[in-house]
């Protein structure tokens, strides 16, 4: 657990370089969706669940008394998660503006107060030595923000490794500033476990993206060879094959098909009998 007198200079420097970041990091992937007014690929239940995660960690962080930019990060961070799942029911979902604004709104709302609630309840039995609520608080924020990394994996599955509408920006932001934010946890006299864990699952799971997608441009690298020297995009070229498995790899690529083979042979054939009938003809 850690205490207000083991924050160090150290540690509120990391904490405030992680803040920074994590202040900053969706910005990028907001004006991503606004630029393409279109959000697939981007999960609206990672948001979502990013943003109730913000409700646990701050009452959790808040308890624990750390250092003030890491109290003012998971603010930050559910604010802008708030607003990109916004757009998310605005561009993919198709919901009307007022409809998305008036639903992010009263998300915000009931969220903020259901933090400030949580954290005058629990302040009363952390001051007397009662720690496991706060304890079981930030248990859930771990499990929030672990199982937010979750649905991008299956979009991954759906696209055999490919990443399509998150923005690589915004994800090498998240994941600098959850190394920033464990950095600063560890520049503590004592290293806050739980709050060490919900950096670290992000760190894991976001380095699992980068890899999955790096697998699938080496597994595809023909495809988009083909792209960049046609100027096309690779959905157009998938799209243009037909076959988007074997066809990315190269498998299939050039291959002669079956069918007019199969027509040409029907029509010898044909011609076989035709000749047969003209000679029993002639006799």
């Amino acid at each position: 657990m850690s205490g207000g007198s083991n924050v160090t200079v150290a540690s509120n420097v990391l904490g405030t370089i992680g803040t920074v970041l994590w202040c900053v990091q969706l910005v990028p992937q907001i004006w991503y969706n606004w630029r393409r007014k279109e959000t697939e690929g981007l999960p609206a239940s990672m948001m979502f669940l990013w943003a109730a995660c913000a409700v646990p960690m701050g009452v959790y962080l808040i308890l624990q008394k750390v250092n003030i930019p890491l109290r003012v990060q998971p603010q930050a961070f559910g604010i802008f998660a708030i607003i990109t799942w916004g757009q998310i029911l605005y561009y993919g979902h198709k919901y009307s503006r007022v409809k998305a604004i008036s639903i992010a709104v009263g998300t915000f709302a009931l969220f903020g107060g259901l933090e400030v609630l949580l954290i005058l309840t629990l302040r009363i039995p952390y001051r007397n030595g009662v720690t496991w609520p706060s304890l079981l608080v930030g248990a859930i924020a771990a499990i929030l923000l672990g199982a937010g990394l979750i649905p991008p994996y299956f979009e991954l599955w759906k696209r055999d490794g490919r990443v399509i509408g998150i923005n690589w920006v915004f994800l090498s932001i998240d994941t600098l500033g959850g190394l920033f934010s464990l950095f600063a946890l560890a520049a503590e006299g004592t290293f806050d476990i739980l709050g060490g864990i919900m950096y670290i699952v992000v760190v894991v799971l976001e380095a699992g993206i980068y890899g999955s997608h790096i697998v699938w441009r080496l597994r595809y690298r023909r495809v988009i060879k083909e792209a960049k020297r046609t100027g096309k995009t690779v959905d157009e070229i998938l799209e243009s094959e037909g076959d988007g498995g074997d066809v990315e790899k190269g498998d299939a690529r050039n291959q002669p098909a079956e069918e007019p083979s199969e027509r040409i042979d029907t029509d010898e054939g044909v011609e076989d009998q035709g000749s047969r009938i003209d000679s029993v003809e002639d006799g």
